[in-house]
């Protein structure tokens, strides 16, 4: 049943996906050009890539809040270190050893404490963030390297390089969900906590080391926003978090776990980037932007609830009923 129910979902993300492309492509002036769609692709960059993680951990049951955060103290240490005199070289692996650090701290909180990730995520979330700007304050640091700026804005025709590294690590987090024992322990764990520890699942050692995921993707996100937009800021990433969160439910994973599919929610990442772009290429204000993007995120939690009930209310009519 529940295989069943994300087929069906994915396959109306897939519907309203190859629907709003054509409604902007004839619609929207501007859309369907090879650099809007190259832009396109390399602005749902970061969120394609803290999504790989993020599905992971919400299908164990538990949620990561503090991933924009990270982002953001992860650029705030790239510009603090090259402003010391770092060689930009040095200073990549530093700030994936953040996110790891990040990641960790999150994951040993979930797992050893017993705390629920959504609150100390929420706390991570400020404290990270804080410390982003304790760092850098309102500093930008511009002058990077042109050589990896130009890197990260470069593409293939219309597909930015960028695309190509979210598509490798794509199809190595597909691997590892669907086709090995560590996914299937993974969806274990989201659909019943107790049952999978009995089994002999490792969970407190699984949950941090998804945390610790989230928080090197993360890092790995920032490095490519800061390239991309060439300056390390302080509050690089602000409210990424709603939009990768969003992308993920919307995929189809269950905010409680236990179901989901990557595929899924790669069509949600481009779904919503999709309407993103063609509404602001129809010069719409940004508080529609948000609230489009709140509606979808509701609607992504509700329908799969209501489509439950609805089911649950039907079942026992369509049992009573003889075959014919």
């Amino acid at each position: 049943m529940r295989t069943d129910l994300v087929r069906r979902w994915e396959g109306l993300i897939l519907v309203l996906l190859v629907g709003v492309v054509l409604w902007a492509s004839l619609g929207v002036d501007g859309f369907a050009n090879g650099s809007n769609v190259s832009f396109l692709l390399l602005d749902t960059t970061e969120i394609a890539l803290m999504a790989l993680t993020m599905t992971l951990v919400i299908v164990a049951a538990e949620i990561d809040l503090s991933v924009a955060s990270t982002l953001g103290l992860s650029c705030a240490v790239l510009g603090w270190l090259w402003n010391a005199g770092l060689p930009i070289e040095a200073i990549m692996p530093i700030c994936l050893l953040v996110g790891a650090v990040c990641g960790a701290f999150n994951g040993l909180l979930v797992t050893r404490l017993g705390l629920p990730s959504l609150a100390v995520t929420i706390g991570t979330f400020a404290l990270f963030r804080g410390l982003a700007y304790v760092m850098l304050g309102d500093q930008a640091v511009a002058d990077l390297p042109p050589g990896y700026t130009s890197v990260a804005t470069a593409s293939l025709g219309p597909i930015p390089l960028a695309s190509v590294l979210v598509a490798v690590l794509a199809a190595v987090a597909a691997v590892v969900l669907h086709a090995t024992g560590l996914g299937r322990s993974i969806f274990a764990l989201g659909s019943n906590v107790e049952a999978a520890y009995f089994a002999g699942v490792r969970v407190k050692r699984i949950k941090f080391w998804l945390f610790v995921a989230s928080g090197v993707m993360a890092s790995l996100a920032s490095l490519v926003y800061t390239f991309r937009y060439a300056s390390a800021r302080a509050d690089n990433g602000v409210g990424l978090e709603l939009a990768v969160v969003a992308a993920v439910l919307l995929g189809g994973v269950s905010i409680f776990g236990g179901r989901g599919t990557l595929p899924g929610v790669l069509m949600a990442v481009l779904l919503l980037g999709v309407v993103r772009n063609a509404l602001i290429l129809a010069d719409v204000a940004n508080e529609v932007l948000n609230f489009v993007t709140g509606l979808l995120l509701v609607a992504s939690v509700l329908a799969p609830n209501l489509g439950a009930v609805w089911r649950r209310r039907t079942s026992p009519q369509m049992e009573g009923k003889s075959p014919s």
